[in-house]
């Protein structure tokens, strides 16, 4: 192999994140980063499995991509900038450290509720432990007020930590420092749309993504249908979720209060004369296609700074042309 020899890799993506393909970007070397769920495996129910079968499945995809121009041979992810990613750790913090917080109460519940203790006190956290009584009226055992202090310790500093990154993630977007941040700040401008959800929404999907049109925004989000049809078999298996797991989840939600907070918009007219008369299961499949269209229509927003139909602005901000 000559000195001038063009080399070509590819890896999965996961764990090692895109430290790997900074290096061997750095080193010259062709390399792509590649979605693991994307190579085409054997459809049978069991089928072989080692590292060796993977490492050669992947070189023989690697040659169809690189040297026959296959581009359907497997989805390649996107990698974004070392500043980019860095603005990401921000928001996923934030959403591991609430999870951790759900499980600290839960545990103090469960343990007050072992005993018969009842707290009315939604604030656990602060919670008085020496003031408890099980249900005869008696303190509660040594061993356990040990380990509620410990747990109320430990709950107190997440719910600190948790303050903290939303005074910043508020801050950031108050007093814009770079594009993404101005981005966030527009968002929050919408009614329903608080500066943490914006901000959200920004880092994690359209601060640093290109969309050509809306099926490829709403593809990514993994909130587009799956439909199964073969013969005379008609089916819709629901949407792919076959994208960005957070911004699927924050839409669901978003779209929840977008019926709350603008329900003279164009988008929550639609969702009640279609949705607002079924019963439950059939809102909670409204509600989805209500994210797509709310994805869509912020998209629109962004970019072309088209308002959505009928959606109204919290206060004076930037002015929008009507969608």
């Amino acid at each position: 192999m000559g000195a001038d020899a063009k080399v070509a890799s590819c890896y999965e993506a996961g764990r090692d994140g895109f430290s790997i393909h900074r290096f061997l970007s750095s080193a010259g070397i062709e390399n792509v980063v590649i979605d693991p769920a994307s190579v085409e495996v054997p459809r049978r129910k069991r089928r072989s499995k080692t590292d060796r079968l993977d490492a050669a499945k992947l070189l023989t995809c690697l040659m169809r991509h690189r040297y026959l121009g296959d581009r359907q041979v497997w989805r390649l992810a996107r990698v974004p900038g070392e500043e980019e990613e860095a603005q990401r750790r921000v928001h996923r913090e934030r959403e591991r450290l609430v999870r951790e917080s759900t499980s600290h109460r839960c545990r103090i519940r469960s343990l007050l509720t072992l005993h018969g203790a009842c707290v009315f006190d939604s604030r656990l956290s602060s919670l008085d432990v020496s003031l408890l009584r099980d249900w005869a009226g008696k303190a509660l055992p040594e061993n356990v007020r040990a380990e509620l202090e410990r747990e109320t310790a430990r709950l107190g500093m997440v719910e600190e930590q948790i303050a903290e990154i939303e005074r910043r993630m508020r801050a950031d977007v108050k007093e814009p420092r770079d594009d993404g941040d101005r981005k966030a700040a527009k968002l929050a401008q919408l009614k329903a749309i608080a500066e943490t959800g914006a901000r959200t929404l920004v880092r994690e999907f359209f601060g640093w993504r290109e969309f050509r049109n809306r099926r490829e925004v709403g593809s990514l989000a993994g909130l587009t249908g799956t439909p199964y049809s073969s013969g005379e078999s008609q089916t819709e298996q629901g949407i792919s979720k076959a994208g960005n797991r957070r911004v699927r989840t924050l839409m669901i939600e978003l779209a929840w209060l977008w019926l709350r907070y603008q329900p003279k918009s164009a988008l929550s007219i639609w969702y009640e004369s279609r949705f607002g008369g079924g019963n439950k299961r059939q809102r909670r499949i409204g509600i989805v296609a209500l994210a797509r269209k709310l994805l869509i229509a912020l998209w629109k927003y962004l970019e072309y700074d088209l308002l959505p139909e009928g959606a109204e602005l919290k206060s004076a901000g930037p002015t929008a042309k009507r969608g």
